[in-house]
């Protein structure tokens, strides 16, 4: 039963720009395209350690964490910049259902302690990723900002 002081999701999507719609729609086909590319190049047998999800969620940890940042600390650019960026090509390239899926296809490989390394590493690292991504960003940001013009 849905609770009274939410609008119904239809309603939500209304009230959103149809440019901001459209902008997580093209971004989470790019994201998701370039996922599914690297995927297909490293793909992880059973119970072996799905590095191509580890390398995108990572990587898009980084590239998230940068990307928020530079949107925060210098301008938040065009309206459709974060949800094309952020929600939608990042968005569609780190994965949390095949990170899952992975730590499922390690377990039904009898590879518990593989499944439970790898979870908590993906997420690890990931973090960390994004963590460092906004540091440097903000690093990179206030030296030019020193520098000048």
């Amino acid at each position: 039963m849905p609770r009274s002081d939410r609008p119904p999701l239809r309603d939500a999507l209304r009230a959103l720009p149809a440019t901001a719609l459209a902008a997580v729609a093209a971004g989470g086909a790019i994201g998701a395209s370039a996922r599914y590319g690297i995927a297909t190049a490293l793909p992880a047998e059973p119970g072996a350690f799905d590095l191509a999800t580890f390398l995108t969620n990572t990587t898009g940890g980084l590239l998230i964490g940068a990307l928020m940042a530079t949107l925060t600390e210098i301008r938040p650019g065009p309206h459709w910049v974060r949800p094309f960026l952020g929600v939608g090509v990042l968005g569609g390239f780190t994965t949390f259902s095949t990170y899952i899926a992975g730590i499922g296809r390690a377990l039904d490989a009898q590879a518990a302690l593989l499944a439970l390394g790898y979870a908590f590493a993906t997420i690890a690292a990931a973090l960390t990723a994004a963590a460092a991504g906004m540091w440097t960003a903000r690093r990179l940001i206030a030296t030019a900002r020193r520098e000048g013009p």
